[in-house]
């Protein structure tokens, strides 16, 4: 199985915290839309054809300003292009502000089968720091609306904030369990380079949260989420049963997928590709048939690595069998090795040949992650 990622390089305004690429010049949006199903059609080949498509993913910035004569012209182009009878999930992730009873209405009537809602906070002095658009009210109100519509939804949340308490999370994580929803990502806050945050800080007109305080914070939201049903299927993702994303989780499992619109990324198991960040030189190379596309093929090493990194995020963890067929049992005597140090203080555990993180290392798992790497 494969997927494919359309990135919608669009947001009405820009959120302080966020690095993704996105522009605010919507003029550009029918012909960014007629570039994204050019390539679809001109990379059409980069999936294996034996291989039917899975999951299909809009991302972004902000999906939601996409019109239904957009989703129309996405939708004719990938049926066209692709066995499609086998796709399980088709995401779009949305603004609460964007989810109006016309919009939803319009999705229900296209094959959307899951909202992603960027919520982020439930606190409205915190989404005023994150500059988002809407109020905690306005949020909770188009989750109750969208349910009425789509029947699996996830929603993000973000912890770690400047000014953001024990409390303020507490109300976030309880008032997010009463909406119903399906699916929770919930994200520490960094402060990337180049963002409005960023200025902010080195103005010394905010502090990033203490590590204490961001190490309650997750605790806290394990706990409140595991007690209410939900499984922690990633280090940043929780869902009722069933309700795991299969494109993220199609990422952390290696398969191929394919990545359409300015600075999307694809892979395809042998190298991986990555188009430019800017909508003009991105439309103009796309309508010129000259894409500006860079690629990089990938080592053993940098297989072995990816392997380490992307199955040790999840809660089935490494398979060890499958490694050592894959790499050789050289690379996993290596592995086990240097595991074994964290196996002798329970950070990492060894079960039915998988070897996992435990609940408690989830927090600390860049650095463990890291040790059991090749350099």
């Amino acid at each position: 199985m494969s997927g494919i990622y359309l990135h919608i390089p669009f947001c009405k305004s820009t959120c302080s915290y966020c690095d993704f690429y996105s522009t605010g010049q919507v003029k550009l949006l029918d012909r960014v839309v007629n570039a994204l199903c050019r390539e679809l059609t001109v990379r059409r080949f980069y999936l294996n054809e034996t291989d039917p498509v899975e999951t299909i993913y809009f991302g972004g910035g902000t999906p939601s300003v996409l019109e239904e004569t957009h989703l129309h012209h996405f939708f004719d182009t990938l049926n066209l292009l692709f066995d499609l009878s086998q796709c399980k999930e088709i995401t779009l992730e949305a603004n609460p502000d964007d989810l109006s009873e016309s919009y939803l209405d319009m999705l229900s009537r296209i094959p959307i089968n899951r909202l992603s809602i960027g919520v982020q906070s439930l606190n409205d002095n915190e989404l005023q720091l994150l500059n988002r658009r809407h109020s905690a009210q306005e949020a909770i109100d188009a989750v109750q609306k969208a349910k009425q519509y789509v029947s699996n939804i996830s929603i993000d949340l973000m912890f770690g904030l400047p000014l953001q308490t024990l409390d303020s999370w507490n109300e976030t994580i309880e008032k997010s369990l009463a909406l119903g929803v399906q699916h929770i990502s919930a994200y520490q806050l960094t402060i990337e380079k180049g963002t409005k945050l960023y200025r902010q800080r080195e103005l010394g007109n905010i502090f990033p949260s203490e590590d204490e305080l961001s190490t309650e914070m997750y605790f806290m939201l394990v706990k409140k989420l595991t007690d209410a049903g939900f499984e922690q299927y990633e280090i940043s993702n929780f869902s009722l049963p069933t309700y795991a994303s299969k494109h993220n989780s199609a990422y952390w499992q290696e398969k191929s997928y394919l990545g359409i619109g300015p600075s999307a990324h694809s892979f395809n198991g042998i190298s991986r590709q990555w188009n430019i960040a800017n909508n003009i030189r991105y439309v103009t190379g796309i309508e010129n048939e000259k894409p500006e596309i860079e690629q990089e093929q990938l080592t053993e090493t940098d297989h072995y690595n990816e392997r380490i990194m992307t199955a040790l995020r999840t809660k089935t963890g490494i398979d060890l069998f499958a490694l050592e067929e894959r790499f050789g049992n050289r690379q996993m005597q290596h592995l086990l090795k240097a595991a074994d140090k964290y196996l002798s203080i329970g950070l990492l555990k060894l079960q039915e040949n998988h070897l996992r993180l435990t609940s408690e290392s989830f927090w600390i798992s860049d650095r463990i992650i890291a040790d059991l790497m090749i350099d």
